[in-house]
């Protein structure tokens, strides 16, 4: 009884989605239609998914369109029911359908089923493309944690002031324009419209907005350029009058956004929530860990593989001493001459005056006779030595 049940509902179930003309593709399947009728033809497309494993954390799916038009209408749902009420709707009703969005690249959730209906009257092909490491996510959560690492540097950065500060000059000037060219439109006509047509009009104008962006951008490259460069200079010229952010507060702020906008791109670097989660304990568990913690480890990891001491050559030597005396003479010099340093205090209690105002004046801070003396040891050193080479070389 239980399997006549089992073989019933089984074919039940097939029944319907022969009926919904439901296709369940696989990885690197494709499915070409052919038009044979000049009606349209409702096809539903659906994948079913993969368990969630950590191997498929970077996974993504998307479903390509290949359609010589846009004349075809597309539906999205996480199952072939919804897809098909949301179709009933707005075939049964007086709602148009040209503010929906059309999409040839549809990007899937990898983990659960998800649903796309195809309503044309032409013939296409639909593949359906499974990309077991996605670079762009690998890439967002790379940028995310970097991101969230740095956040503390960046807000007490001034280079990192300035980008923002100009990007964000050059987006409001754009937000600042179309706000005076939507004043050359007359208010009344279009209050009219929105009131008889409702708030679907809004989104089509938006819509048209958006996808003409591109052809602007190509046929004003030049003007909308240097509109860009004139308003980043601006920009530059009032980040510069006000300077860097010095109050704490307000670097703290910057830090939260920035540390914000860092998990953030960590969540959404992948379907796989859970993992992402996870992630962003971890990540806030490693940023928060005491440094007294972390010392242990290192102390014990240096006792345990002490680093390999190279010595020195002589050469090496010699010039590891003129490079640490040069720059110790230059900063000893730059102390004396700063108001930090009590010149006449210091003076009190020198022998030779005259000398430490020539040191600080830039001579050199030894003596001729001090320079001779030096030289003499030296020579004097290196005699005795070969001398005694010598001797054991004659024994």
């Amino acid at each position: 009884m239980r399997a006549v049940l089992q073989f019933s509902a089984i074919f039940v179930l097939l029944s319907i989605c022969s009926a919904l003309q439901v296709h369940y593709l696989q990885q690197g399947e494709r499915y070409s239609y052919w038009a044979q009728h000049s009606a349209p033809e409702f096809h539903i497309f659906c994948y079913p998914g993969k368990p969630k494993y950590l191997i498929h954390i970077w996974q993504s799916v998307f479903l390509q369109l290949d359609h010589p038009s846009d004349d075809y209408t597309q539906y999205d749902g996480n199952s072939p029911d919804a897809v098909q009420e949301e179709y009933n709707e707005h075939r049964y009703s007086w709602n148009l359908n040209i503010f929906s969005t059309k999409q040839k690249q549809m990007q899937l959730d990898p983990f659960n089923r998800s649903c796309v209906g195809i309503d044309s009257r032409n013939s296409y092909t639909v593949t359906l493309n499974v990309i077991r490491i996605d670079y762009w996510k690998v890439l967002l959560l790379l940028m995310g944690i970097s991101l969230f690492l740095s956040a503390n540097k960046l807000s007490k950065n001034t280079l990192f002031y300035y980008i923002c500060g100009v990007s964000v000059g050059i987006c409001t000037s754009f937000l600042i324009l179309i706000y005076f060219v939507s004043k050359l439109f007359p208010k009344k006509p279009v209050m009219y419209g929105v009131a008889a047509c409702g708030w679907t009009v809004g989104i089509y104008l938006l819509q048209l907005l958006w996808d003409n962006v591109r052809i602007i951008l190509l046929n004003y490259k030049s003007y909308v350029l240097w509109y860009a460069v004139i308003t980043g200079i601006i920009s530059f010229v009032v980040c510069y009058r006000w300077g860097p952010i010095e109050n704490e507060r307000s670097r703290n702020l910057i830090r939260w956004a920035l540390q914000a906008g860092g998990l953030g791109a960590i969540f959404f670097s992948t379907h796989f929530q859970e993992a992402a989660m996870g992630q962003i304990v971890a990540l806030l568990l490693f940023h928060n860990i005491p440094p007294s913690w972390l010392s242990q480890p290192k102390k014990y990891w240096k006792k345990r593989f002490p680093p390999k001491v190279k010595p020195l050559t002589n050469d090496e030597y010699y010039e590891q001493g003129v490079r640490e005396t040069t720059r110790a003479l230059k900063d000893l010099r730059n102390y004396c001459n700063s108001p930090e340093c009590k010149q006449w205090q210091i003076a009190l209690k020198l022998k030779d005056v005259k000398r430490f105002a020539s040191f600080i004046e830039g001579s050199s801070h030894l003596s001729d006779e001090e320079i001779l003396e030096y030289e003499t040891s030296i020579h004097t050193t290196d005699l005795t030595d070969d001398e005694s080479e010598y001797t054991e070389e004659e024994q």
